[in-house]
């Protein structure tokens, strides 16, 4: 009898150290991976597959450790909208039935074929943070009290970043900008800032040449400053870019680095933060 109370006990401690496991995420990309952590904290292990700060995007190529870690994954998040293509391949030795799936672009409701860069879109941390907090408390309800100590944080912090955005709105609405790449396309259009050259920026992100009337029309923008700011992303670098962000400044233009992956040590709001300040900053100084 002492010897099954002391296997029933046994049991017992065993299926609560079970249920308090960490639940097992994987996200596609860095920032999607920051944001799973800020909001299950202790009750989440995260890995993030393009993880290199530094590292172009566009160069990225899976390995054998990809597919290790999504097979123990409980949990994973991905762009979608073509952005991680790489991903549909991996997806597909998946048990669907054993993971939960979550298509970031599904869930902003960006169809293949628009701006992939959706983690600009203003509403779509907050949005995809509560997702996150829901599927974690559903696979272990033991974190139902950090996990939602964490997204109300998350929240109140967002919130900062929404009075930025409409605070910025309301001083520089209606000004033209462009860009090398449509990396911060979103967040410009929350801005009400009337980006141009867009035809030589989608180009660019596809890793495809502009025709020469493209490149002497962005040319023409920067030479006869018909716009107060040239973003740029900060990860990729090639001579046509690096020759319009020189024209730029050359004709007094302030240039602004914004990044695809999320640089280190920072949390997503104050991530945005930096860049919606640097923006300002920006737009300020070309007044």
């Amino acid at each position: 009898m002492k010897h099954k109370l002391l296997l029933l006990v046994g049991s017992m401690l065993f299926t609560n150290f079970a249920l308090a496991a960490p639940v097992n995420i994987v996200a596609a990309e860095n920032f999607y991976g920051q944001l799973a952590k800020e909001i299950g904290g202790n009750q989440v292990k995260v890995q993030s597959i393009m993880s290199n700060p530094d590292a172009d995007p566009h160069l990225f190529t899976t390995s054998p450790s990809t597919s290790k870690a999504l097979s123990g994954a409980q949990i994973i998040v991905y762009n979608g909208a073509n952005y991680d293509d790489w991903m549909k391949q991996l997806l597909a030795n998946v048990d669907k039935n054993k993971v939960i799936i979550i298509n970031v672009a599904d869930l902003m409701q960006v169809r293949d074929g628009q701006n992939p860069h959706i983690w600009y879109k203003p509403d779509t941390f907050p949005q995809l943070a509560q997702v996150l907090a829901t599927k974690i408390q559903q696979l272990n309800p033991e974190a139902k009290k950090e996990v939602t100590t964490n997204l109300q944080k998350f929240i109140v912090a967002n919130q900062q970043i929404r009075n930025l955005v409409a605070e910025n709105k309301k001083r520089n609405k209606g000004k033209s900008v462009t860009a090398t790449e449509p990396v911060f396309g979103y967040m410009s259009d929350a801005l009400g800032l009337k980006m141009e050259g867009l035809d030589f920026q989608w180009k660019i992100m596809n890793d495809t040449e502009p025709t020469p009337k493209m490149i002497a029309n962005y040319q023409s923008l920067l030479t006869n400053k018909k716009v107060k700011v040239l973003f740029y992303n900060s990860q990729v670098s090639d001579s046509i870019t690096k020759n319009m962000q020189d024209l730029a400044r050359q004709n007094g233009i302030p240039v602004v680095g914004v990044t695809e992956t999320m640089p280190a040590n920072v949390t997503i709001n104050q991530w945005l933060n930096n860049e919606l300040t640097a923006t300002a900053a920006a737009l300020a100084k070309s007044r």
